[in-house]
């Protein structure tokens, strides 16, 4: 299909690599307040809701000085994390084009921004929908809609772009297209599996891509 006319993005996995960064803000905040250290795989089996709604079901007295605890923690600690090598290529790319370019994740708004500002490819974003701004968090398509209706844009013509099972539920939900990237997905073969509309290994894939379906 050519000429998609909106592209939304995934931030973790896809945007940059976030995964150490998440996995040690969860265990910093299990090993002060609940002396427990969480594999990763646990840390992953938390994905879905907001960390705010974690949280709140891990913690009661001690829930705003976690919470506080949590955000300084990632945000002190963000030199773990790094943005897609080439990933800002591509944003330059569709920005130019004036394709309306979104943000579809499910970490919450503060995690999201500290995130795209550290990296400095907030810019690039015309609408950000982040966990605290749906009413039914991913696989739930709430948010692509959100996307479509606020450029009015054709479905068929939409691209969402991440790296989990999540998306491409929430991509079918909504109607669009979803390319799946596993350059830094924690569940590569369960995305292989469920057989995205595209797939992607690496971000320069994406690019030739991209710079073939828009105008």
């Amino acid at each position: 299909m050519k000429n998609f006319e909106g592209i939304i993005f995934d931030i973790d996995g896809t945007l940059a690599s976030t995964n150490e960064l998440i996995y040690a803000a969860f265990n910093h905040i299990s090993s002060k307040y609940m002396n427990k250290k969480l594999t990763n795989e646990e840390v992953i089996a938390l994905f879905g809701p907001t960390e705010d709604t974690i949280l709140k079901e891990w913690f009661g007295n001690n829930l705003s000085n976690a919470m506080e605890d949590y955000y300084k923690f990632y945000k002190n600690e963000h030199h773990m994390a790094t943005a897609s090598p080439g990933i800002e290529d591509i944003l330059k790319i569709v920005k130019e084009k004036n394709i309306p370019i979104g943000i579809f994740t499910g970490k919450g708004k503060r995690t999201a921004l500290i995130t795209l500002e550290v990296l400095d490819i907030d810019k690039y974003f015309d609408l950000i929908v982040t966990g605290d701004d749906v009413k039914v968090h991913k696989p739930s398509g709430e948010g692509i809609n959100k996307f479509v209706n606020e450029f009015n844009l054709d479905k068929e013509k939409v691209l969402m772009i991440g790296d989990s099972k999540g998306d491409i539920k929430a991509s079918r939900e909504a109607g669009v297209k979803i390319a799946s990237v596993v350059w830094d997905s924690y569940a590569k073969e369960e995305v292989l599996k469920l057989r995205s509309d595209y797939l992607f290994h690496s971000v320069e894939e994406l690019k030739e891509f991209l710079e073939e379906n828009i105008e």
